[in-house]
């Protein structure tokens, strides 16, 4: 039993660490393709339109949000799937287990909020970015962890991903309530009623897929033309998906996750990876770090996210309300720590939401993800191989 408990997140684990090295090799084409002699066509190419459905039932997006309207929906399904799992039957199954991680993800979302309000509060319209640096993205920070193999404890990695699995929560929460356009209230009403159904036939034990696939794709429509983001019906659909702990794999949360994980570690992150990495460096200088936008967000992930992250955890244990992770200690867990300002992929979708009215700081916000990934990334990476030792 306890096997098949944790072989997901094993399974998981193992995933997310190759999928980091895609990312990153996805991130590194979009900036060479954004800044090559075929620049113009990779931003043709994503604000290419596609249109799918019959009369007046015709959804009509550009490839660059079928990518981060559509596709990351999925995304955030799969997330919420491995949330609820955790919650269940997993790493933070019991408060001792779960009150670290979530702790740790309070400092650090609110920490690198507060650091980014502090240098972009007499700014203006860059205050709609503060949430940017307090995201934290799986897969990058998951797969640097894993290229130092069994020099970390397995603790710590559980502890990084329930860490991030929480940061993304708060991300949805922060999307749902600062980041929604202006409510049309017939299409959050039928928002709603789809949900109620989609509950509904989980207390009838509909352990089939495609009922709640039906309703989800209208849930996601509803959504969509409500205001509210629609990456938000990804998030109310996996709430919705039964599980039950089985000796015989039958849940069909679980069944969906095995899935649809790889898809999403090698397919859509990637993709969206490729489409919101490319910035043109055309004009880049040193100096244009140093604009409040890509200061705040530097600033916010590589020195808030360790800061409010290890300071929280600190604090917890100390006062007995969590545990230090086993056969870890301060060091190590700082490191981790400063490894959850890998924001990447999360960052720049917040960032994506915040300016969306403001496309000029788009740029600005790349340049900050970019850089306040890279830095958490190097320097968390180098703590850890010089606190741990080779096993």
């Amino acid at each position: 039993m306890i096997n098949y408990i944790t072989a997901p997140f094993r399974w998981f684990f193992k995933l997310e660490a190759a999928s980091g090295l895609i990312l990153l090799i996805a991130a590194i084409i979009a900036l060479l393709w954004s800044n090559s002699n075929l620049g113009n066509l990779y931003f043709d190419i994503l604000n290419t339109h596609f249109s799918i459905g019959v009369k007046n039932f015709i959804l009509d997006l550009s490839i660059l949000h079928w990518i981060n309207d559509v596709l990351m929906a999925i995304f955030f399904f799969v997330v919420t799937l491995e949330i609820k799992r955790e919650f269940i039957q997993g790493e933070l199954s019991r408060p001792k287990q779960a009150l670290l991680p979530i702790i740790g993800a309070v400092g650090g979302m609110a920490v690198p909020a507060a650091i980014y309000i502090v240098i972009n509060l007499d700014t203006g319209y860059t205050l709609k970015g503060w949430a940017i640096p307090s995201a934290t993205d799986i897969a990058f920070s998951i797969g640097v962890l894993s290229l130092l193999g069994s020099r970390v404890p397995i603790s710590l990695k559980v502890f990084l991903t329930a860490l991030a699995i929480i940061d993304d929560l708060g991300a949805i929460i922060i999307i749902a309530f600062f980041y929604s356009s202006e409510l049309q209230y017939t299409f959050l009403l039928l928002m709603l009623l789809s949900f109620l159904i989609l509950i509904f036939f989980n207390k009838l034990g509909f352990k089939k897929f495609l009922p709640y696939l039906l309703i989800g794709i209208l849930l996601w429509f509803f959504t969509h033309g409500s205001g509210i983001h629609s990456t938000i019906s990804g998030v109310l659909l996996a709430c919705t998906i039964p599980h039950k702990n089985s000796e015989k794999g039958k849940s069909l949360l679980l069944n969906l996750e095995h899935l649809l994980s790889p898809y999403v570690a090698f397919g859509i992150m990637p993709l969206f990876a490729l489409a919101n990495a490319g910035v043109i460096l055309e004009n880049f200088s040193f100096e244009s770090m140093f604009l409040p936008v890509p200061l705040g967000i530097i600033c916010g992930l590589f020195l808030g996210k360790q800061i409010g992250v290890f300071l929280f955890s600190f604090l917890s244990i100390k006062l007995k309300i969590a545990e230090m992770p086993s056969n870890s200690d301060w060091l190590k867990l700082y490191g981790v720590g400063i490894l959850t300002g890998i924001g990447f992929t999360m960052s720049l979708f917040v960032g994506n939401l915040a300016f969306v009215d403001y496309p000029n700081a788009l740029d600005e916000v790349k340049i900050g993800v970019l850089a306040g990934s890279g830095l958490s990334a190097l320097m968390g990476y180098f703590l850890l191989v010089a606190v741990t030792k080779k096993n």
